[in-house]
């Protein structure tokens, strides 16, 4: 008599249903507990990442709830990113539109489809310049210049970034904006390489000076890497790596966050007494005897020193503003 035959064509074993294994049952992700956390960051961005990136990689090494950068780093460039957490993201505007510090490396000569080493090589000239046609040439460039923004950024024509449609082959119309090359120092100059230390205002694209100075120059240029030394009154020298945060333990790890209030540099200070502090973070305007004023920090009595940071705000006529206010919770958690 013929065994009977399974489903699959195999003879049952033992008297059992044959089959295919049911697979293990999938234990559920556990979502990682985030927290809050106030405070600044100061990231030296590895190369190849993106701003995106650095910023989702440490945000999940120190669990916190709401982060954003100040400013967009390409892969390319590497250096400071400060990056903000809780209280700190509603001053990041004023990281934004600090100046900036950047040392360039420009390759001469060469000519790209990007301005950068990551596009195509489109021409090559030879390099005959001296130190002194490139003192001219950097002098030329410094104080309010226009900019033509590259269609390799991130800027967008109607609702699309520039660098996508620039992969995509389509080159349109840009307005030139103006900003201020306050300064540009050679650091190094040998045969088709230039170093130069620029410091600037915002909104000023190294890629696009790099370029300039080529054709300044009579040879061409494109930038083969750029490193963010500086903004605002923050620097480089004070930024942790990522693969240095990774080795901290949690505990050292948050111990880097910086006070919200070093991302607004030399900004004046305003500080009140504790009933005033309180009536200012309700959102009342307060009498000062004060001078008018753009923009203050304030400040009213903590544990340390320097007192507690309240927020922002403006004077005129006499009064305290508030502009930017942080709450209870946040002063609290943002006070060491």
């Amino acid at each position: 008599m013929t065994a009977p035959r399974s489903a699959f064509g195999a003879p049952p074993q033992g008297g059992a249903a044959s089959g295919p294994a049911e697979p293990a049952p999938r234990r559920p992700l556990e979502r990682v507990p985030r927290r809050p956390l106030h405070g600044v960051l100061l990231l030296d961005k590895p190369l190849g990442w993106s701003s995106n990136d650095a910023l989702q990689k440490v945000k999940g090494m120190l669990r916190a709830e709401k982060a954003g950068h100040t400013g967009t780093l390409d892969p390319l460039a590497t250096g400071l990113l400060p990056l903000c957490f809780g209280a700190a993201t509603k001053f990041s505007q004023a990281s934004l539109d600090a100046d900036k510090r950047y040392t360039a490396t420009l390759k001469l000569g060469e000519r790209t489809t990007t301005g950068d080493r990551e596009g195509e090589l489109t021409q090559t000239r030879p390099v005959a310049v001296d130190r002194a046609a490139i003192e001219v040439a950097c002098a030329r460039f410094t104080g309010a210049i226009d900019q033509l923004p590259p269609m390799h950024s991130a800027l967008k024509h109607e609702g699309r970034k520039l660098y996508d449609l620039a992969r995509a082959g389509v080159e349109v119309e840009r307005t030139p904006r103006r900003v201020t090359i306050h300064a540009i120092d050679i650091l190094r100059w040998q045969a088709d390489e230039l170093v130069i230390d620029v410091r600037c205002s915002k909104g000023t694209y190294i890629r696009t000076l790099a370029e300039d100075l080529g054709e300044a120059l009579g040879c061409g240029a494109h930038l083969s890497a750029l490193r963010r030394t500086g903004s605002g009154g923050l620097d480089v020298a004070e930024a942790i790596s990522i693969d240095e945060l990774q080795a901290l333990e949690p505990a050292a790890r948050e111990a880097r966050l910086r006070p919200p209030q070093v991302l607004l540099g030399d900004t004046p200070e305003v500080r009140l007494p504790a009933d005033e502090a309180g009536r200012f973070l309700t959102g009342l305007r307060r009498r000062v005897a004060l001078a008018d004023a753009p923009a203050v920090k304030v400040f009213g009595p903590g544990p340390r020193d320097d007192g507690a940071f309240l927020g922002t705000a403006h004077i005129t006529a006499g009064e305290l503003i508030p502009d930017r206010l942080l709450s209870p919770l946040e002063v609290q958690g943002s006070t060491p």
